[in-house]
């Protein structure tokens, strides 16, 4: 049996609501002191506790999802693994060299460049210049950075900074990488490429923590999966069973969302998305659909900069993070014609008795083809239920058992009755 890798018990951490955190002078300790005496509270010292009693056991190799809402404790128990902040409550043991991923700004000195950073970074690891040296060439090029690597690592955009980050955790062999939704910067293309190297990185026996809110990601690099709701540890299982709870409790995507303040919409100067919406057949926003009905999605989106022929499109992903499709606005109506600057509305229907029964998360984007180009990528922008009440008039029909498949269409089939003798065939030599 392998090693354990990360062991922490009972850990718990709080923080004062409204602390001021800068340094105190001793005057200001004492004037406090006075105006506050035996340890008295005020109003904006209310304590929160942003984890409480978390204890679990990673053993060596392992690739741990962690999934949750935004404020259930994903990244402070990141931040308490990597030793950025101490826990309040309880203690972590962690074994080997550790690598953290947790936000771009982390990691790299901003006034070196980044071919410094890289021998940093390596130092840090506890590794020698020669073997740092060895693996340069590979972390330069996979970071795809070779025209900016004696830039100040300041000057670089924050994809740029974060494929570089990357780069030099994956490839430095750390024993254990913890990563906090590092793929939401940058463009497909290099988030399947780290999507792979993480697979790597797991299949050579070393450990890897993942935090994300893309299930699809979870699903297909996570074995098992650590559920947080409210600081406290929800579920910790086989990462199927954990996601299903996670989409069918309310605590996951729903089956709208929508951005009201305009800076934080997903998207660029070109074009940004307003709401995403899961609709029945009736207009609805439903969180769970009839198998036998159709479903719409529709997406809202504000053009901020017209004379862009702007594709809309959709990714369905099952809860085991399978792809089920992808399907783009091909309609006649925008195909290739550029949109003037206005909010849109573009909508998508899949017809009843075509997706299995099971959690569905969707992906919204917006890109072009001409050049190739991704302006708005939103991972699991909504999540809808399946849901086959046998009824027979389903593609189950009358069977009540396990029906396997990504998806579940209604296909045409005839039957015909043959001739017991069956067709005559007539032999003939050939001369």
């Amino acid at each position: 049996m392998s090693q354990v890798a990360i062991q922490a018990s009972g850990v718990g951490k709080h923080y004062k609501l409204g602390l001021r955190e800068r340094n105190v002078s001793l005057r200001e300790t004492i004037t406090r002191m006075v105006s506050a005496p035996f340890g008295k509270r005020g109003a904006g010292d209310e304590m929160f506790w942003a984890l409480q009693d978390i204890s679990f056991e990673v053993r060596q190799g392992e690739v741990i999802g962690v999934i949750g809402r935004n404020g259930a404790g994903k990244s402070t128990l990141l931040k308490i693994l990597s030793r950025i902040t101490e826990p309040t409550a309880g203690r972590i043991v962690l074994h080997g060299r550790v690598a953290s991923l947790l936000e771009v700004g982390t990691g790299f000195h901003p006034e070196l460049s980044g071919r410094e950073n890289i021998y940093l970074n390596g130092a840090i690891l506890g590794m020698r210049r020669n073997d740092i040296r060895r693996r340069f060439d590979e972390i330069v090029a996979f970071a795809e950075v070779e025209r900016f690597l004696d830039t100040s690592v300041k000057h670089y955009s924050s994809g740029m900074y974060m494929r570089l980050a990357f780069s030099v955790a994956a490839h430095l062999e750390p024993d254990v990488m913890l990563i906090d939704e590092v793929l939401a910067v940058g463009d497909s293309a290099f988030q399947r490429k780290c999507l792979n190297k993480m697979e790597s990185v797991g299949r050579h026996g070393r450990t890897v923590i993942f935090v994300s809110h893309s299930m699809s990601a979870i699903a297909r690099l996570c074995p098992r999966t650590v559920l947080l709701d409210g600081g406290r540890l929800r579920i910790d299982g086989e990462t199927p069973a954990v996601v299903r709870e996670y989409l069918s409790s309310g605590l996951g995507t729903s089956a709208a969302r929508e951005w009201a303040d305009p800076s934080k919409r997903p998207g660029n100067d070109i074009v940004r998305l307003r709401a995403v919406r899961v609709r029945s057949e009736k207009g609805r926003i439903e969180e769970a659909v009839d198998i036998r009905r159709p479903v719409t999605i529709e997406m809202e989106y504000e053009v901020l900069t017209g004379g862009t022929v702007l594709v809309p499109n959709l990714h369905l992903f099952n809860e085991e993070g399978a792809c089920l499709f992808i399907s783009q606005d091909l309609s006649p109506a925008w195909r290739g014609k550029r949109r003037p600057a206005g909010t849109y509305r573009s909508e998508a229907t899949i017809p009843g008795n075509f997706l299995a029964e099971g959690s569905i998360t969707v992906t919204a984007a917006i890109s072009t083809t001409d050049p190739v180009a991704i302006h708005v990528n939103e991972p699991d922008a909504v999540a809808f239920q399946v849901v086959d009440k046998a009824e027979g008039d389903s593609v189950r029909g009358d069977y009540r058992g396990p029906l396997p498949g990504a998806v579940r269409p209604m296909l045409s089939w005839t039957t015909t009755e043959l001739d017991e003798a069956g067709p005559a065939v007539t032999l003939k030599a050939i001369t």
